[in-house]
């Protein structure tokens, strides 16, 4: 049982209730689209009779809250609350690193992590690009870059514009629709939507339009800062290195396929002028194209992975082209533009025992995966932050008591008399405050990018599905031998075992072991 210390901390994160029943109101900020919660945690053998002993149903049910609390500030062990390391690598397929011969990168925010110092300055060009481009209002020029209003993984609908989240089944998250920084009412939402929260996939696929921020990008203005200032935006550096220089020592093949263009990915020094040493330069040495067997810029994925027409050129130490026809891809050059198919003849490198890592799941993963049947990494910097945040007893224990809870209503929704109703009422009060509090822990707007309450994200069923393994960082692979055999956790499906924390409802624990991730950093 958990000590004094921690029944002291649960007490503290935990809402308050005397026995008996709720006290006043909480004062946890309300949050719209708290709608009516779906499926609960399975409690099999839930008591299904009147209260023995001729006890009130409504006294019953509290008596009940009573124990479940007690339960989950007694039982909850400490360990659960650092059991996660931002640090490692998370598996949602089996993959054993010794049967992989060839590793393959993209360059912007896989090889070359960039600092967040870098968004604001991308949000002003584009919102310049929108008013002297397309036409926007000049009024939107008096908006500056908010870094903690929106996440990754929203879908924007033009045609209605609304900014918002969908879960894995393709229903709006209510309460997290906005029209620019003004949140929509649930019931405009769902107007809008003919009725209902769900958005068919034909409908989803058209949500993405021209985008302002893609000419930050193909306009080369992005490349522009970063080369002005390396020391500034781009981040783990040396651990980068360390990366591929560990891989080539134990004799692996390393590929590089990017959209950034030569100059960028490759400054080549110019005598006197020691600025332009950049690029790959900068984080791993003047010998860095010795680490590639092959180098591809400007590839112009994601097509490069389905168009069969575009040729590769070899370039020169000055970026020019020679068109001579490709035969062969050679170490220590670099080629531009050329497509997948090309690469698989000339490298025969197919299959399992290549592992491509990219931080676009659909640009970069997609294709690879379903098509070629290579393994691949997702790089997700927002991973460690919301590690840190899973980690904390304020979320560990609000979410175990929100699960606890829920147990609690599926059961004892079978007391039905009036005063039972009202009890029932005041648990789903409850836990709808709960799941906001929970959600305002990772974004006041559309909370974590791979929860949407109790649903996966669509980010997330994205990520379960295109990727093989999924990372904070590249430099997350130092902390595994290169022999090493990932392995995804069986979690249950509804009709299974159900985890620890959802035995809580039943009145029964078992604690899995949690330290064996504990030799990570």
């Amino acid at each position: 049982m958990a000590g004094v210390g921690l029944r002291a901390a649960a007490r503290r994160c935990l809402p308050r209730r005397d026995h008996g029943g709720p006290r006043a109101a909480s004062s946890s900020p309300s949050c719209p689209g708290c709608g009516p919660p779906g499926p609960g945690a399975h409690c099999p053998g839930a008591p299904r009779s009147a209260p023995a002993g001729g006890a009130e149903p409504s006294a019953h049910l509290w008596a009940r809250y009573q124990d479940m609390r007690r339960l989950v500030h007694d039982l909850l062990p400490p360990e659960v609350c650092s059991l996660l390391n931002p640090a490692a690598i998370y598996a949602n397929n089996e993959i054993s690193l010794r049967d992989v011969e060839v590793y393959g990168f993209d360059y912007d925010y896989t090889l070359a992590q960039y600092a967040d110092t870098l968004h604001p300055e991308i949000f002003t060009a584009a919102r310049d690009i929108l008013i002297e481009h397309y036409k926007y209002p000049e009024g939107i020029r008096k908006y500056d870059y908010n870094p903690s209003f929106a996440i990754r993984g929203l879908h924007y609908d033009i045609q209605k514009s609304l900014l918002m989240k969908i879960d894995a089944f393709h229903y709006v998250q209510l309460g997290t629709a906005y029209r620019g920084l003004q949140p929509v009412p649930d019931e405009e939402v769902i107007d809008l939507y003919g009725g209902t929260q769900h958005i068919p996939l034909y409908q989803m696929s058209g949500f993405y339009g021209k985008d302002a921020i893609r000419d930050v990008h193909v306009k080369g203005l992005m490349y522009q800062w970063i080369e002005r200032d390396m020391e500034k935006y781009i981040l783990r550096g040396d651990e980068t290195f360390a990366v591929l220089s560990r891989l080539v020592a134990h004799g692996k093949q390393l590929f590089l396929i990017t959209n950034s263009p030569f100059s960028f990915v490759h400054l080549p020094p110019v005598p006197l002028c020691p600025t332009r040493d950049k690029g790959m330069r900068h984080m791993v040495g003047a010998d860095w194209r010795q680490l590639f067997d092959v180098v591809i810029v400007q590839a112009d994925k994601p097509s490069f992975f389905t168009d069969r027409r575009k040729p590769f050129r070899k370039l020169d130490e000055k970026g020019s082209l020679h068109w001579d026809r490709i035969t062969r891809l050679e170490k220590g050059k670099i080629y531009r533009q050329g497509n997948l198919f090309d690469f698989l003849r000339l490298t025969e490198w197919r299959g399992p025992r290549v592992l491509y890592f990219g931080d676009h799941l659909y640009s970069d993963l997609a294709d690879l995966m379903l098509r070629h049947g290579w393994r691949t990494g997702a790089i997700i910097p927002e991973l460690e932050r919301e590690i840190r945040i899973i980690n904390t007893e304020q979320y560990m224990h609000s979410l175990t008591w929100q699960q606890a809870l829920t147990g609690l209503l599926e059961r004892m929704q079978t007391y039905q008399d009036a005063e039972s109703r009202q009890v029932l009422a005041a648990w789903m009060k409850e836990r709808q405050e709960l799941r906001c509090i929970t959600k305002a822990l990772f974004n006041a707007q559309f909370g974590s990018i791979f929860r949407t309450f109790h649903n996966p994200t669509y980010f997330s069923r994205r990520l379960v599905r295109f990727s093989d393994l999924y990372m904070a960082s590249l430099s997350c692979l130092l902390n595994y031998r290169v022999d090493f055999t990932f392995y995804p956790r069986r979690t249950p499906l509804q009709h299974e075992a159900p985890l620890w924390m959802d035995q809580l409802c039943t009145g029964c624990m078992k604690t899995p072991f949690l330290g064996d991730m504990a030799h990570i950093r």
